[in-house]
């Protein structure tokens, strides 16, 4: 045990002691007012030899100022010339002075043609520049399609926030529409298929009545006869409809168009007495189950009184019971599509006749007007009711809606 702190000594005994870092200071600096210390007085010996080899084979090499004007030279009484000729830099010579401006100037008259000639691409009318500028304000042009974008992005989001506010926005322009019924369902779908086509339209619905046809018309003869005595009835009892107001009324009938297979659809009419426009079209139609028109049947009686023109109760009456739905709602709930889809499809396409029909009658009458045509006034039609007539008399249900 007495060896072991003997032996530990003894091996670091052996060790080294560490070395001196060297020092890359290869300059004496000496600060004012102190007295400059020689590096051989600090550093060692070894080291102050390296640093004079390298002085000797890399010899410091001071930076001298070297002024423009030597110093020899007294520069207190120079002028800005002298002092530039003694630093070498001698000012370029004027060959020719510019002359003063007067008062000439101002009463110069300048030719005007070359600057007519220059600006005349620029100020022509059928320039690109003002041509753009010409047709950027014209009724057709890129600031009247930036404002209608404007108002219908405007009209998108009132419409959208409330949809309400659609027909108060279209409403108006020089189109004005009377529907023969005054239910939501047939009313708002024409509504919408005019003011697409028109733009701005006034559509309003009125009650009315098809006297003489049975509650559900069988067949599409009885489907049209429905719609023109809707028409003739709301032209003949409401006085708010007069010649000049065209009127649209929508008729649902069935009609067996293969063995077994019946199918309910609607008759849409419109009527212009004053300018002579009779259209007609039918909307989608619903496959009906053969089990409801045998119901139908049955609920007919032999002695009903309109049986010629159809049944006594209504397929939207059969329908909506055996789907558990509201008698307006059977066609969303037995075929996806409700019965305003349906309209509104149909009743563009009569919106788009009618407008059509209405150009060609302007045009055919400017033309009559020009060639002085003594038969312009006679062009309305004889007969104020629909053409094909009322067709038969007598008080019966109301037709289903």
């Amino acid at each position: 045990m007495k060896d072991l702190p003997q032996k530990t000594r003894n091996i670091l005994s052996n060790v080294n002691p560490p070395s001196e870092l060297p020092s890359f200071i290869t300059a004496n600096v000496a600060t004012a007012g102190t007295e400059s210390v020689s590096p051989s007085s600090i550093m060692p010996a070894a080291i102050v030899d390296d640093a004079a080899k390298k002085d000797e084979t890399e010899p410091f090499i001071p930076t001298k100022f070297s002024p423009a004007i030597p110093a020899s030279k007294d520069t207190s009484q120079f002028t800005a010339e002298q002092a530039m000729a003694a630093a070498g830099v001698y000012p370029e010579e004027q060959t020719n002075p510019p002359e003063p401006v007067g008062r000439e100037f101002a009463n110069m008259i300048l030719n005007p043609e070359p600057v007519a000639a220059a600006l005349s691409p620029i100020t022509q009318g059928g320039s690109a520049l003002f041509g753009w500028m010409k047709g950027a304000v014209s009724g057709s042009g890129i600031l009247q399609k930036v404002a209608e974008k404007a108002k219908n992005s405007v009209d998108t989001i009132v419409t959208t926030l409330d949809p309400q506010m659609k027909e108060y926005i279209n409403s108006g322009g020089d189109t004005e529409v009377i529907v023969a019924s005054d239910k939501d369902d047939k009313v708002r779908p024409i509504r919408e298929a005019f003011q697409n086509v028109f733009g701005k339209a006034t559509i309003i619905g009125l009650p009315a009545q098809a006297v003489g046809i049975a509650a559900q018309p069988v067949g599409f003869a009885a489907g049209l006869k429905g719609a023109e005595h809707r028409i003739n009835s709301i032209r003949a009892e409401n006085p708010r409809v007069d010649d000049h107001l065209p009127v649209v009324a929508v008729e649902n009938f069935v009609v067996e168009l293969f063995p077994d297979q019946w199918f309910e659809a609607g008759a849409i009419v419109l009527f212009d007495y004053a300018k002579n426009i009779l259209l007609k079209t039918v909307t989608q139609m619903t496959p009906i189950p053969l089990a409801v028109i045998t119901a139908l049947q049955a609920d007919t009686s032999a002695d009903y009184m309109l049986k010629d023109t159809g049944f006594a109760a209504t397929v939207g009456s059969v329908m909506a019971r055996n789907l558990n739905t509201s008698h307006t709602e059977w066609h969303r709930s037995y075929t996806s599509v409700s019965r305003s889809e349906m309209i509104l499809t149909a009743a563009k396409t009569i919106a788009t006749l009618y407008k059509r029909a209405v150009l060609d009658y302007e045009q055919t009458t400017a033309a009559a007007v020009s060639q002085q045509d003594p038969t312009v006034a006679g062009l309305q039609v004889g007969n104020n009711t629909v053409p094909s007539g009322t067709g038969g008399g007598g008080a019966g249900p109301e037709p289903a809606e």
